[in-house]
């Protein structure tokens, strides 16, 4: 056995696979994983999507703890610590877990070489194991179909959204990246797919695999109340569903999430779907469902910090996530002076990101990012100003870009920290 530090193991595994931190495909993993004798017999809820995966994984967590359920989570990218990715009971687990699980696998899987998101997967499942819980939430890393959480089976699946993103491994165009991310459904389980219109890809892999396809809008759907309320509504049509005998439900009058952006609506609803189909192996009660929607967490989506100036953290790194963001940013009150604090990787589409939140500031502060996929400053200088955005400050780095902000801002003023989830760690590692 080792004695490396979780910092130390983390460093090891950044630079010990071959092939760098990402490679695609499922015969490693799963060759380790059938060495570790890794088979939970608890439900197992795989999330996939563009966007939206880490709120929906937070709503599906927060509920079944609230329901009394122990629930075993496991998201990425983190923010400040890497504990974040292992969570039970919505709380991460501490350094000497991850490591004792890092050691097991490392003794285990003998010459087979794995990539960090890969030992990440394994460790996570191999301590909800040794932890016991009720249930496990799996979100996916990358794509869906050759991710390393597709070596588990889930018996429901979540597609969020499907958006453009990380093209050079999932494909070029919205069917494409549709199929990869089918690649998680299993036969006779029920998928919950929240994209509309749903792709033709992802219906045909349903149909040729025998997979119950819950849609938005047709078997389950929300609906805007008065007083800061909604439905949602359960209510499954397909014919693949009938021998599944899912039954119609409404849960009314629950409270709007604590979870802010007007997008989360339907990750809860994705979230809520997904329990429905669970139902009779993990019930749930009302009350959980309410308190989970108020308690939920989910750092850096649409966050908005106390105080003033108005501050806003937004993890968004992508055409969807910036049409999201637009719209969230134009509901919010009226701002004297609108501050950017930027910074993308440089295989984002930048332009795209750029275009649609163009006319949502009047300055942008812009800073180089610390990771190999970083956008030079000259790069991002020049971007902003081919799409003619003139009030642009250059900084070393993105903390001494929003301490700027920070101190300058008049209390009528709105700062918005966005790009990346690099960006947003920046700015959080400031203490306010």
């Amino acid at each position: 056995m080792s004695n490396k530090t979780l910092s130390e193991w983390l460093t090891h595994l950044e630079n010990a696979h071959t092939n760098g931190l990402i490679d695609m495909g499922l015969e490693r993993v799963n060759h380790v994983k059938n060495l570790m004798q890794l088979t939970p017999n608890c439900p197992i809820i795989i999330v996939g999507g563009t966007n939206g995966k880490g709120s929906t994984c937070a709503f599906l967590s927060q509920i079944y703890h609230e329901a009394g359920f122990k629930v075993g989570t496991l998201t990425s990218p983190h923010l400040l610590h890497f504990n974040e990715r292992i969570c039970v009971n919505t709380e991460p687990v501490s350094d000497e877990t991850i490591i004792a699980a890092f050691e097991r696998i490392e003794t285990a899987r003998g010459d087979t070489s794995l990539t960090y998101f890969e030992f990440n997967t394994l460790a996570a499942v191999d301590i909800f194991l040794r932890e016991k819980v009720d249930v496990m939430v799996l979100e996916v890393g990358l794509g869906g179909r050759l991710d390393a959480v597709n070596i588990f089976d889930a018996d429901c699946c979540v597609i969020t959204s499907i958006d453009l993103d990380h093209q050079s491994y999932l494909g070029n165009s919205i069917e494409e990246i549709a199929f990869e991310k089918a690649g998680i459904f299993r036969t006779n389980r029920p998928a919950v797919c929240a994209q509309l219109p749903v792709p033709n890809s992802l219906l045909q892999h349903a149909q040729n695999l025998g997979t119950p396809l819950l849609q938005f809008k047709q078997d389950f759907s929300i609906s805007k109340l008065e007083n800061q309320q909604w439905s949602f509504h359960f209510h499954p049509v397909s014919g693949s569903l009938k021998e599944t005998n899912l039954s119609t439900r409404n849960r009314n009058a629950l409270p709007m999430p604590a979870l802010r952006g007007n997008y989360q609506l339907n990750n809860a609803a994705c979230a809520l779907a997904a329990i429905e189909c669970l139902y009779t192996r993990l019930p749930v009660d009302i009350g959980a469902i309410k308190r989970g929607l108020l308690r939920a967490r989910n750092i850096g989506r649409f966050q908005i910090l106390p105080g003033r100036p108005l501050t806003v953290l937004d993890v968004g790194h992508n055409p969807h996530a910036a049409r999201a963001l637009r719209q969230s940013l134009i509901a919010l009150p009226f701002a004297q002076k609108r501050i950017a604090i930027f910074s993308i990787l440089q295989d984002k589409d930048i332009d795209t990101v750029l275009d649609l939140l163009k006319d949502q500031f009047d300055e942008w502060l812009i800073a180089p990012l610390p990771v190999p996929r970083s956008r030079t400053l000259e790069n991002l200088r020049d971007k902003l100003a081919a799409h003619g955005i003139n009030t642009i400050r250059s900084f070393e780095n993105i903390q001494a870009a929003y301490q700027t902000a920070l101190s300058e801002a008049d209390e009528n003023d709105r700062i918005v920290v966005f790009g990346s989830f690099h960006t947003v760690a920046e700015a959080l590692e400031i203490k306010h």
